[in-house]
């Protein structure tokens, strides 16, 4: 069986976009899934607008989202002389001629075809037999255009939206070569030609440049890849995803606490979709993923569904692996993680209540800052019994042997059967003088990582 190679080659002109990230996924696991390899190709020829912070954002979101390849990163800037190696065979064998139109006048006969009704469209002007006698006019550098076939038509079946055809009529010489730089088309087939690339994977605006990428291929004498398209991911309003509906960029979602396996769990389930399955690991995900499962129609995002399932994801989460990633994020809020409780231990205690890395830090802030005690607050729990309360408590913990979270709750449970009250009457002093917050998890647990040192000297504090 002939090796299956997938790549993904984003061009480093911006962020990395949630479409792009997805088709890495695909592209990552079809490769897997056959244990072919997979590659990372960086577009760079757009010099105007490529930089290495882009690049650099690239390889960062791969990294982040463990996206592993095999080969590469590939830059194109690295290959312009394989690039004109091709294209002088082509000029050589006439597959390719120089075109001196300058944009002026392309710009007229575009205007000219449109008054008239006509798809714009080079008209072919400096094909050789078209411009026989014909000087060459001075001063005009010249491009490089592939010579398109005038009949017939093009033929694929996409892996997603199957026959697709499209006549030769419909597409011009496009340029393939400008002041030395290859143009897109063709630079992406000669990459993927001599990459020996199986399958491209990518999503479906590039269907408009599939009949001209073949056409390359076949006068090249190449091998035609698989080609699938995917459609476009749509915001909730079901218009392609801009920055209009929030975040775009893969790394802005790990700005906004989210972790990466869910990251890539829900982005491989949109548009895609394996019997019942929702919640899958990449392992998973590699052994049964197959491009005739994903789905023509354009995918929505749900906000609230990433959410679920990144909370899913933050359960299972090993809390030591928590703690590494919210300390950050704590003390930017303020916290000094020196000065409170093992921040395992209270990832442990807080991260089932917590749907992202940034409302774990939020629910974790009072553990490790010295916040004030609200006056107000502090009055209206001591009265109808609260001080009382509070003081048999601050009793009954002194004197324990250890504390644990057992003997916490016992404390209480004592307190409230000896003075007769409710719950809440112990509990909410204790979350407004010693926890310092409105909500905080199991109060046992919680007075247990503040320490009982620490919650006596607050309960002192707060019946000052």
């Amino acid at each position: 069986m002939k090796e299956i190679r997938t790549r993904i080659a984003p061009s480093p002109t911006g962020m990395m976009h949630l479409g792009t990230a997805r088709t890495a996924i695909y592209c990552w696991a079809v490769a897997r899934h056959f244990g072919g390899k997979f590659l990372l190709r960086i577009e760079d020829t757009d010099q105007v607008r490529s930089t290495k912070e882009a690049v650099q954002v690239i390889l960062d979101g791969m990294k982040w989202l463990n996206l592993d390849y095999d080969e590469g990163p590939v830059y194109q800037m690295d290959r312009l002389a394989r690039y004109q190696e091709v294209v002088d065979e082509m000029l050589a064998d006439g597959r390719a001629y120089y075109c001196y139109a300058t944009p002026e006048e392309l710009d007229a006969l575009r205007e000219q075809q449109r008054a008239a009704g006509l798809k714009p469209r080079y008209d072919g002007r400096w094909r050789p037999e078209n411009c026989v006698g014909r000087p060459i006019p001075e001063g005009v550098k010249p491009v490089i255009r592939f010579r398109n076939p005038d009949e017939g038509s093009v033929t694929w079946n996409d892996a997603v939206y199957g026959p697709i055809t499209v006549s030769n009529a419909e597409l011009d010489d496009l340029i393939i070569m400008r002041n030395g730089i290859p143009t897109y088309n063709f630079a992406v087939v000669v990459d993927d030609w001599d990459m020996k690339v199986s399958h491209v994977i990518r999503g479906a605006d590039h269907i408009n440049n599939t009949p001209r990428q073949i056409n390359i291929y076949k006068a090249l004498g190449a091998e035609i890849p698989v080609f699938a398209h995917l459609p476009l991911i749509c915001g909730q309003d079901g218009q392609k995803l801009s920055k209009r509906h929030g975040t775009v960029s893969v790394l802005e979602y790990e700005k906004q606490g989210y972790l990466p396996e869910a990251i890539f769990n829900y982005l491989a389930r949109l548009g895609w979709g394996h019997g019942n399955m929702e919640k899958f690991s990449r392992e998973e995900l590699a052994e049964v993923f197959d491009l005739s499962d994903c789905s023509r129609a354009s995918a929505r995002i749900d906000w609230k569904k990433l959410e679920w399932l990144n909370g899913q994801y933050m359960k299972e989460a090993d809390d030591d692996r928590l703690a590494k990633l919210v300390a950050s994020r704590i003390e930017a809020r303020g916290g000094i993680i020196a000065n409170g409780p093992d921040l395992a231990s209270v990832c442990g205690l807080l991260k089932s209540r917590s749907a992202t890395l940034e409302k774990l830090a939020e629910a974790a802030l009072f553990f490790y800052a010295e916040n004030a005690v609200n006056a107000e607050e502090a009055a209206k729990v001591l009265a109808d019994g609260g001080r009382e309360a509070l003081e048999l408590f601050a009793q009954k913990l002194k004197a324990l042997d250890a504390e644990t979270p057992e003997n916490v709750y016992h404390c209480i449970q004592e307190v409230m059967a000896e003075r007769s009250i409710p719950m809440k009457i112990l509990a909410n002093p204790l979350r407004v003088l010693v926890c310092r917050a409105d909500r905080t998890p199991q109060i046992d647990r919680t007075l247990c990582l503040i320490g009982r040192d620490k919650v006596l000297a607050r309960i002192a504090e707060g019946l000052a």
